[in-house]
């Protein structure tokens, strides 16, 4: 019984602390990337010319704001992220609109998360705001 109590404890202590680390850690990934415009450029072997893959932006808090993805003949699909009003760096998604190479909105992605911060549910509409499909996530321990 005291090794077991012992066990509870040890991977309580080891939970809270691993969970704090990545906190930190993403804080510390945020706090680097305020306002900046990372652009992802691609050459195909055996050719010099360089061609825009990738744009991500992020807002002055750090957090993601815009990826758009770009082909040959320009944009492939944007998304855009949203996050709660007022809220600080530490905040998670609550959803996303994806557009299509036209610009027309294509998907939306509404997320909610457990008290933890673990993601609870994404629920995905149409471009009209009927809801398309719900996924659920269930965290299973080893």
């Amino acid at each position: 019984m005291k090794k077991l109590l012992f066990l509870l404890v040890f991977c309580a202590c080891a939970f809270g602390t691993m969970a704090q680390s990545v906190s930190e850690s993403t804080i510390q990934k945020r706090e680097n990337r305020k306002g900046m415009v990372l652009k992802e450029w691609n050459t195909a072997a055996g050719d010099k010319r360089a061609f825009l893959d990738r744009v991500t932006t992020y807002d002055e808090m750090g957090r993601k704001i815009e990826e758009i993805e770009y082909a040959s003949y320009g944009q492939k699909w944007r998304i855009v992220f949203e996050y709660p009003q007022n809220s600080d760096i530490t905040a998670k998604v609550v959803r996303e609109i994806e557009y299509n190479d036209r610009d027309k909105v294509t998907r939306i992605r509404k997320y909610e998360y457990n008290d933890d911060g673990s993601k609870k549910c994404q629920k995905n509409y149409y471009p009209n705001g009927k809801l398309e499909s719900v996924k659920t996530f269930e965290y299973v321990p080893k």
